[in-house]
């Protein structure tokens, strides 16, 4: 009984969707011959259209348009051409015949001539003289018109406060071949669409009849090949799910010649496949959890590694610092780190390995020990870039590299040694003045290339200031629409005022957040490092 339903409901289905497979083409073939019909008819009537235009375009001097303009008068050849174009109105049907001059400046139409006058109970014909915006869907090509005398590509279609119609442009040109003015011609539509919907009719009524024919065979052919013969197979999978028994042997047995043999061979493979992988998903599952095991201690190690006390220096009051890094990975290859060279020397450094990850990671431990036994060995920082670089190309076959920053601030008299490989310039407010970046030689990155020379700058901070270092994860990071943070929005919110007043680890903390609302719940494609250092007073020489 349960097999029963469900033929019942599969059968249903494949029905349903042949038959809005059948309303799909149906209504495709007929919205298709509608508008092809209906483009040719309108384009034939339209034709007609300027055929009469034409005719009454035989009945306009139009050497004598400028006067009619000048003079605001008709005279015996106006009221010669009103009688004839008058009689052509009423023997053809056509709801309007107009005459105007375009003003391509103002997109206005001044009346030359308006057939409708001589319907009183019009009032919306047009006397002679008067101007008013040209009353086009598109005016620009109304004014095209005027200007090349040309006829439009496209045929005018107008549905307005006169009617359905199909309207013809002529221009009007003197001896001289001058345009002078515009004939417009307005036929009317209803006879057309009475024709396009008994078309509408006649063709969805065959198209029906013949695609539904066609469906219902094709359903009889379904439910004999394809219907049962899925039935069968479901019986078998069925009874694998239930007690990983299948019926291999009866599957393999099914000599369809289509599809149905190649899916009972799939299924039965399916099953081979699918006990093997019970078998080993115990052991590949305690395999990922070892190796998430492992990468959360390597995110601990990573951590430590970097100075997350603050304050860090609790008994020097010559500056604050803080400092936060936040990987797209478990393990990053972005880096800060500050330490004091002697009681009056600090030196603080951001860097970004190239890559992600477990391999950044492991590049950035190097580039890090490195950078800090230089500078703790009182070298400069450009000498210690320097030697830095020259050991970090060696026997890098996998070709990373590091974007970096170092300075170093003696707190006595608040020189700032700085050095720059490749990295984004910090920004720096000083004497109470906004943000603005660091002046600084941008050099080539480390590990790029052997014996490369960096140039160290100087700059002199004062009590106040403050100096905000960061990695791209900040500038490049993401939200939906694939738009980047940038520099111009760092710049824009540090100065904002909203860091007014608040310590650093709450500055750096807000700046966060507003980098979450920026991503809007985009992933994070990069590591996110940002350290700031303020200057609170300058210090003893002797310490």
């Amino acid at each position: 009984m349960e097999l029963e339903k469900r033929k019942r409901g599969l059968g249903w289905k494949i029905t349903v969707l042949c038959l809005l497979l059948a309303g799909i083409i149906c209504a495709s073939v007929c919205i298709s011959g509608y508008h092809q019909y209906r483009a040719s008819t309108f384009r034939t009537y339209n034709d007609f259209a300027y055929k009469l235009a034409a005719t009454a375009l035989a009945y306009v001097d139009g050497n004598r348009i400028a006067g009619y303009l000048e003079g605001g008068g008709t005279d015996a050849a106006y009221d010669e051409m009103d009688r004839q174009i008058y009689t052509l109105y009423k023997n053809t049907g056509l709801t309007s015949i107009y005459i105007c001059v375009p003003d391509e400046a103002a997109m206005t139409v001044t009346t030359i001539y308006d057939v409708r006058v001589h319907d009183a109970q019009n009032p919306q014909a047009y006397a002679l003289g008067v101007v008013d915006p040209i009353g086009s869907d598109d005016p620009q090509k109304v004014v095209d018109v005027y200007r090349t005398g040309k006829r439009p590509d496209d045929y005018f279609i107008r549905k307005n406060s006169f009617g359905y119609n199909t309207s013809a442009i002529v221009p009007v040109r003197n001896d001289a071949g001058e345009v002078t003015a515009l004939l417009l011609a307005d036929l009317p539509m209803p006879f057309i669409l009475e024709n396009l919907n008994a078309y509408l009719l006649s063709t969805v009524g065959i198209t029906v009849v013949l695609v539904f024919l066609i469906i219902f065979g094709y359903l009889r052919f379904l439910q004999k090949r394809v219907v049962m013969p899925i039935q069968f197979l479901t019986k078998n999978a069925e009874a694998f799910a239930k007690c990983r028994t299948g019926f291999l042997d009866e599957m393999l047995n099914i000599h369809t010649g289509d599809e149905i043999e190649t899916l009972a061979a799939a299924l039965a493979k399916m099953e081979v496949d699918i006990t093997k992988y019970i078998n080993n998903l115990a052991r590949v599952t305690a395999d990922k959890e070892r190796i998430a095991t492992e990468l959360a201690v390597a995110t601990q190690i990573q951590t430590s590694m970097l100075p997350c006390i603050f304050p860090p220096y609790p008994d020097l009051k010559e500056f604050d610092i803080y400092a936060l890094m936040q990987a797209a990975k478990e393990v990053g290859g972005d880096f800060y780190d500050f330490f004091l060279i002697d009681r009056t020397h600090l030196c603080v450094v951001i860097a970004d390995v190239s890559g992600k990850g477990v391999p950044a990671a492991l590049f950035m431990v190097i580039a890090k020990t490195l950078i800090k036994n230089h500078a703790q060995a009182g070298m400069s920082p450009k000498q210690v870039f320097e030697a830095v670089n020259d050991q970090l190309c060696e026997n890098n076959e996998a070709g990373m590299f590091v974007t970096a920053f170092m300075g170093v601030l003696d707190v006595t008299d608040g020189s700032f040694t700085y050095v720059n490989a490749g990295h984004n310039p910090p920004l720096l407010s000083t004497g109470g003045a906004p943000y603005d970046w660091l002046k600084s030689k941008r050099g080539f990155v480390l590990a790029g290339m052997e014996h490369m020379k960096y140039s160290q700058q100087q700059i002199t901070l004062f009590p106040g200031d403050s100096l905000l270092l960061y990695t791209d994860g900040v500038t490049e990071a993401l939200n939906p629409r694939e738009e980047l943070y940038s520099e111009a929005r760092l710049k824009a919110f540090v100065n904002s005022g909203r860091l007014d007043g608040c310590t650093l680890e709450k500055q750096l903390h807000l700046l966060r957040q507003e980098l979450a609302v920026f991503a809007d719940g985009a992933q994070q494609a990069d590591d996110i490092t940002m350290l700031i250092l303020r200057l609170n007073e300058k210090g003893d020489q002797n310490g």
